[in-house]
């Protein structure tokens, strides 16, 4: 069986949430497996990074390298190549750098590729059997994937549950004798941090999100009428923003904001995963009239209905229960 890793991102310090997700992944090709974690990166943050990852790896492989101070995937491929041993399984986040660096590197390491898988269905010889979805989730493809000379594989967000630690503390192994000098066509020349707007939806406890099942602007006071008495705030797909009933701002997924809110009412939302990748972490609520939706398919409850209909309903009765507990 190949040795498999799990490519981890990081951001000032602090390891993505979808780490063990991932790791969870690997169980699903392997039961017995026990992946090991890349980090990439240098200095201070690197370390801090493989200091605050969950016990969820048998190793942490740390490639400290200052070209790889900022994320550049170019460069990162050439490094991962080289500390990987042959025909390694490399999992990796379908989001923004995992969708950047995994084909480029499948291509380095001359192995099989897949994007974007929802489900592992299991290993028959060097066959591996995944699920991922086509045209923005209507479909669901079943699809073979060679391993024998290795794999890169996205994983969407949200798809897995996380996997819990199996101790407290990992061994960091240094891998950057083996890397030496980078050098890429491309580089990094600044960050331009997006306006927050009139509300930030990164910083709250609940969001009523809308997608194109709203239908129309002025359906939106519906959410935003559940919202108020929630206590939430109004959030939206991509759709809603090209429509221009909403503001960019308030968009969640791959080219919108990343939130992590403790409760997210997806409504009308068919759950796209340009729009799942946006949604790290919290109890996931769907509520969507297409029960083929494949939103269902991630969401902790889902509610067949029309939302146009539901959401007045639940503000009525969320308001009914305040009233009630106010007494």
């Amino acid at each position: 069986m190949p040795q498999i890793f799990c490519y981890v991102t990081h951001k000032n310090g602090t390891t993505d949430d979808a780490a063990a997700e991932l790791a969870a992944a690997a169980r699903k090709i392997d039961p017995a497996a026990f992946p090991a974690a890349i980090l990439t990166g240098f200095g201070p943050a690197l370390d801090a990074a493989c200091s605050s990852l969950p016990g969820t790896f048998s190793e942490i492989w740390k490639v400290p390298n200052e070209a790889l101070a900022y994320a550049n995937a170019e460069l990162i491929r050439k490094a991962v190549v080289k500390v990987l041993p042959p025909n390694s399984i490399v999992l990796l986040s379908h989001e923004h750098f995992g969708i950047d660096l995994a084909p480029g590197l499948s291509i380095k390491m001359n192995a099989a590729f897949v994007s974007d898988a929802v489900e592992i269905e299991g290993l028959e010889g060097s066959t591996l059997k995944l699920v991922r979805q086509e045209f923005g989730g209507q479909i669901s493809a079943h699809v073979r994937c060679d391993i024998s000379s290795g794999a890169v594989i996205t994983i969407r967000p949200g798809a897995f549950k996380p996997l819990e630690a199996i101790s407290t503390r990992t061994a960091v192994v240094e891998k950057s004798i083996e890397v030496g000098a980078l050098t890429a066509g491309r580089r990094y020349r600044e960050t331009i941090i997006a306006e927050v707007g009139d509300v930030d939806i990164t910083k709250q406890n609940i969001l009523v999100s809308v997608g194109r099942g709203i239908q129309d602007k002025d359906n939106v006071a519906i959410a935003e009428e559940l919202a108020e008495v929630l206590g939430a705030a109004v959030s939206c797909s991509r759709p809603v923003v090209d429509a221009k009933w909403l503001l960019k701002s308030r968009q969640v997924g791959s080219s919108g904001k990343t939130v992590k809110p403790k409760v997210y009412l997806a409504c009308g939302i068919s759950g796209a995963s340009q729009h799942l990748a946006g949604i790290k972490g919290g109890f996931l609520i769907a509520i969507n009239k297409n029960r083929k939706a494949p939103i269902f398919q991630v969401a902790d409850v889902g509610i067949v209905d029309d939302i146009l209909e539901f959401l007045p309903e639940l503000t009525s009765k969320v308001r009914e229960m305040r009233t009630v507990s106010a007494k």
